[in-house]
């Protein structure tokens, strides 16, 4: 996504997130900033995972001035009290200087965060960042228009980049967005692209690309690919999202879905909550199996509703009306740095055993990137 130079000043002072056994209750309070507390269970999932958000802007702000800035306090704690191992720093930048700056930008900004940061180039990568308290940064884009040749694949590959979308909403010279009227399909660059993708270990993306885009690019890739973020159309008649056809495809090549937080992805009406969040987790297990469901919030841990109103404004503008914005756009229950806390008490209490929560919160997407990063 694009936005203008304009930064949040949500967190304020240090505030450091604890956990305090709440031993009367078998419960926990993990947070500082809540009473609210989760079950053992739920903390140790969250501890024992490997928490994978494969669409999570580390700011939604991405200027700039925003990759210049270094990190307060306050935000270096909610980022490690948020649970998330490995966030994949993806936006639609556009041109081919437009994304060389953006990665120079963004490269710099993990680098003068080390303390906190570290950069993926192999799946060990995340795992250590694990190990050692920090936190993976996967650098991507939700567009390909940067890819002048198939050449620049490589080029890009190299400053660090391991995942792109074929296109983002519209039609580019690779394909067709899913808000164009027609789509038709993969082009023939497109397809040079895929087996470029292919060669040098990038994951191919498809979340913002028109019905019969995904499918071509599912066949056509001779790597399993991602849904890094979206939901199920049976459940939302929303264009955006993917046909169960597209879905069973996915799962059948080996590929992973994450599941967005957002709002007019996931239900129609109000209200709408991480349980009708949950559903759509629950869809694509029931279409393609757990081994082929994740998260892609495609929000970072504030949230939309948490921009300054000049800077919503100028989202909600920059689409088209069928994007069906609501009031809000976050989703109730999954709208602040707990979330990752309060997605795996709802798949707790839906059931799930604690190995298949395991691979939702992000052994499925360490799956996928390990085979298509070697």
């Amino acid at each position: 996504m694009k936005f203008d130079p304009m930064r949040r000043t949500v967190l304020r002072g240090g505030v450091a997130a604890v956990v305090v056994p709440m031993l009367n209750l078998g419960a926990h309070r993990v947070f500082a900033d809540t009473t609210k507390t989760y079950s053992t269970r739920v903390v140790d999932l969250v501890h024992r995972a490997l928490v994978i958000d494969m669409l999570a802007p580390l700011t939604l702000a991405l200027t700039p001035e925003a990759a210049a800035a270094t990190l307060s306090p306050a935000e270096v704690v909610m980022f490690r009290e948020s649970g998330i191992n490995a966030f994949h720093h993806s936006v639609g930048v556009g041109a081919h200087d437009d994304v060389l700056e953006f990665m120079a930008g963004w490269n710099g900004y993990v680098a003068r965060n080390s303390d906190l940061f570290t950069l993926v180039n192999r799946v060990a990568d995340i795992d250590h960042a694990k190990a050692s308290g920090k936190i993976a940064v996967i650098m991507g884009q939700q567009d390909a228009d940067h890819f002048r040749t198939a050449a620049d694949v490589k080029t890009f590959y190299g400053l660090g980049q391991r995942v792109s979308q074929l296109t983002y909403n519209a039609q580019n010279l690779l394909g067709s967005g899913s808000t164009e009227r027609v789509d038709g399909g993969v082009t023939d660059y497109g397809v040079e692209i895929i087996k470029a993708m292919n060669t040098v270990g990038m994951l191919v993306d498809v979340s913002h690309s028109g019905d019969r885009t995904t499918l071509d690019a599912i066949e056509l890739s001779a790597k399993p690919i991602a849904i890094t973020h979206s939901n199920c159309r049976a459940l939302n008649n929303h264009p955006r999202l993917k046909t169960d056809e597209a879905i069973r495809a996915l799962g059948a090549k080996g590929g992973v879905m994450g599941i967005s937080g957002v709002r007019m992805f996931i239900k129609a009406t109000e209200p709408t909550t991480i349980e009708d969040m949950v559903d759509h987790i629950d869809h694509v297990v029931k279409l393609a199996g757990v081994e082929h469901v994740g998260i892609g919030s495609d929000a970072d841990l504030l949230g939309y509703d948490k921009l300054p109103p000049a800077l919503n404004k100028q989202l909600r503008a920059s689409y088209k009306a069928s994007y069906a914005f609501r009031e809000k756009i976050d989703t109730d229950g999954y709208d602040s740095p707990r979330k990752i806390y309060d997605l795996t008490d709802v798949l707790v209490r839906r059931g799930y055993k604690d190995a298949d929560i395991l691979l939702i919160l992000g052994g499925n997407f360490r799956r996928l990137l390990a085979g298509t990063w070697a």
